[in-house]
């Protein structure tokens, strides 16, 4: 249960993976904390999928080693996986059988006593919000409810850690937005690791990021730190009457002046010195008529951006 997992649930030490000649993961080596929820994040083909799968043991790494709940996989694998729940990009799903009898099948699969089944059946359809599509078969409901119903089978027995790859990948926004609330929920009472490309979906829901590329973790920090990672000090001021761009260049702090147009101007700044007081006061008294004092924000996409582009400059790799 995931109330007595420990505080570690998942920890992998030095993970290497190759196909033929190829190495495809390099020396990776990432933990998952209880009520975490974890983005592993990269372009595609960064190798998340594979990571994915060494992960929950459908793939075996040609070394390192991986815990979950302090188990080893490759020693005690069924063990390990009963703290496991899964759900790769293409869901696990039979699309002839109603929900209920899936989930059912998968609760069974997993050494689920007869009498605890119907609970955490009934469970799994509540947090998933499934419960008006029980009887439907499943090749006859939506993706974005094809995807709930691979969500419940990977939860239905109550794991400590819960992988899932790219969950929100071809649904509508409508249904992105429904399942990014199921995971952050899903994140109070397990540990959650999710693969994806799409920063919104690590802004949205992940407490801490990883970052792959070509196989190796390149950047590791909450998703907080991330979005101040490189962050610049200024902001975008617009005035109806504006004085000379000489005059914003000699206010305390200011290290650079861009003019935009001809009443806008963008502003950068020490981050020591914030000179936006002393421009509020100026303008006030010398009628410059300040319409609008907007601080520059990094984007998620503007950081991961540079983080990459920083790795592919110190490995001499070309764009």
């Amino acid at each position: 249960m995931p109330n007595s997992a420990p505080e570690i649930t998942l920890s992998a030490r030095n993970l290497t993976r190759r196909f033929g000649s190829q190495t495809v993961i390099h020396n990776v080596s990432l933990e998952l904390r209880r009520g975490e929820v974890l983005g592993l994040l990269g372009h595609n083909g960064a190798g998340k999928t594979t990571t994915m799968q060494m992960l929950t043991g459908c793939l075996s790494p040609n070394s390192g080693s991986i815990e979950i709940c302090g188990i080893d996989l490759a020693q005690k694998p069924t063990l390990a996986k009963t703290h496991l729940g899964y759900l790769p990009e293409t869901p696990p799903l039979y699309r002839e059988l109603t929900v209920n009898d899936y989930l059912t099948f998968a609760a069974r699969l997993r050494g689920m006593k007869s009498a605890d089944v119907s609970a955490a059946l009934a469970q799994a359809k509540q947090r998933c919000g499934l419960e008006a599509v029980s009887k439907k078969i499943i090749g006859t409901l939506s993706k974005g409810y094809q995807q709930r119903v691979g969500i419940a089978q990977a939860i239905i027995h109550q794991p400590a850690v819960i992988v899932l790859d790219e969950p929100t990948v071809g649904l509508d926004p409508s249904q992105i937005l429904d399942i990014r609330n199921l995971i952050r929920e899903l994140g109070t009472a397990h540990s959650v690791i999710l693969s994806t490309h799409l920063l919104s979906e690590v802004q949205s829901i992940c407490n801490r990021v990883e970052i792959l590329q070509n196989g190796k973790l390149i950047y590791g920090d909450t998703s907080a730190r991330m979005q101040r990672y490189g962050q610049i000090s200024g902001f975008i001021v617009s005035l109806r009457n504006p004085p000379a761009p000489s005059v914003l260049q000699n206010l305390g702090g200011v290290t650079q002046v861009e003019q935009l147009s001809d009443m806008q101007f963008r502003v950068l700044h020490t981050a020591e010195h914030n000179p936006s007081a002393e421009l509020l006061t100026l303008a006030a008294q010398q009628n410059w008529q300040l319409e609008q004092l907007t601080p520059l924000q990094t984007t998620l996409e503007e950081v991961f951006v540079k983080i990459t582009d920083e790795e592919k400059s110190k490995s001499g790799e070309k764009s």
